[in-house]
């Protein structure tokens, strides 16, 4: 049984799948092989080196809900390489599922909210 399984938190495969799933999302390989950066229309969401052990997520996030979630879970840091006021760094296991996927679809809709009126149309999300 693999720890994710053991401790409830998301694979790597879980991870990226969920990431996919969103409207008009993409994968790309901006900086080197091994590093997923996701993005809706252009914009980032979320990056992650899915082979890299403890699997960890960057994802944006509103500043004082960074704050509040840094103070309450010690797997959710700054971000690393980011702006540290917009972005935290989440190591995955430890973090249920459930909040993980929270934390994805939370930045993914954060990114969706700054895009243009006609874009947030088109993606069903006003």
């Amino acid at each position: 049984m693999s720890r994710a399984a053991r401790d409830g938190s998301l694979s790597r495969d879980e991870l990226r799948a969920f990431c996919l799933e969103f409207n008009a999302v993409t994968e790309e390989f901006p900086f080197n092989p091994e590093t997923s950066v996701f993005k809706v229309v252009g914009k980032v969401f979320a990056l992650t080196a899915l082979d890299a052990e403890p699997l960890k997520v960057s994802l944006k996030c509103d500043p004082d809900e960074a704050i509040r979630l840094r103070a309450a879970h010690p797997q959710i840091v700054p971000g690393w390489h980011l702006n540290k006021r917009h972005w935290n760094t989440v190591t995955v296991a430890g973090l249920p599922g459930g909040t993980v996927r929270e934390l994805v679809e939370d930045s993914y809709d954060l990114v969706v909210a700054g895009l243009p009126k006609a874009e947030r149309l088109r993606l069903d999300r006003p």
